[in-house]
């Protein structure tokens, strides 16, 4: 492993994410407010370490394994947070359920690339895993967005333009169950090409 610049900007996605959390959690004023933009941040490096690795001609292993695993790491550590943040309102049992249903997959998935692994196959993502992983980015990113317009600036919201925060929380919402969706559906995909690495 080579500590290049690209490495470090997706190892540097790890403590982001804590970070992130921890602000989800703070009472402070603004605290919702960094923490959408310490995800924005961290969002923007997931595209801008490919970029760099590409650019500088050090795209590596180690690269390319980290990066999916952090991405992982990093989306399924923020459902987790948002979920029991009460993010959803009346509806966080059904989003804890889709979230046991992304974790199944998540996890079955990485187990499946470990037994292809053992037989010197490779599963490559394909279009399904990264439209899934764009809907679930997006779907957080809404989803901060609403509380950091509630708590940060609902004074700014007349009482008659409070429906744009409910229109922001709710696009979230969609998104978020949609991703559970197109999460499960990519993976019975992948399940379904890649059956024979479990013929034995």
């Amino acid at each position: 492993m080579r500590w290049n610049l690209p490495n470090i900007v997706t190892i540097s996605r790890v403590p982001m994410l804590f970070l992130v959390v921890g602000l989800m959690w703070a009472e402070w004023t603004y605290a919702a407010t960094a923490a959408f933009w310490m995800f924005i941040i961290a969002a923007i490096s997931d595209w801008f370490d490919g970029y760099l690795a590409r650019k500088s001609n050090q795209v590596s292993t180690f690269g390319r394994f980290m990066d999916a695993v952090i991405d992982k790491v990093m989306v399924l550590g923020l459902m987790i947070a948002l979920v029991n943040g009460d993010y959803f309102g009346e509806l966080n049992m059904i989003a804890m359920l889709a979230l046991l249903a992304i974790l199944t997959r998540e996890f079955g998935m990485s187990g499946l690339r470990m037994m292809a692994a053992s037989k010197g196959i490779v599963v490559e993502a394909d279009a399904s895993g990264k439209v899934k992983t764009f809907a679930q980015l997006n779907a957080i990113g809404w989803l901060l967005g609403a509380r950091m317009f509630r708590d940060d600036f609902g004074a700014a919201f007349g009482t008659d333009d409070v429906f744009i925060i409910t229109a922001v929380h709710w696009i979230g919402v969609g998104l978020y169950f949609l991703s559970a969706v197109l999460t499960v559906t990519s993976g019975i995909s992948y399940l379904k090409r890649h059956m024979h690495v479990m013929a034995d």
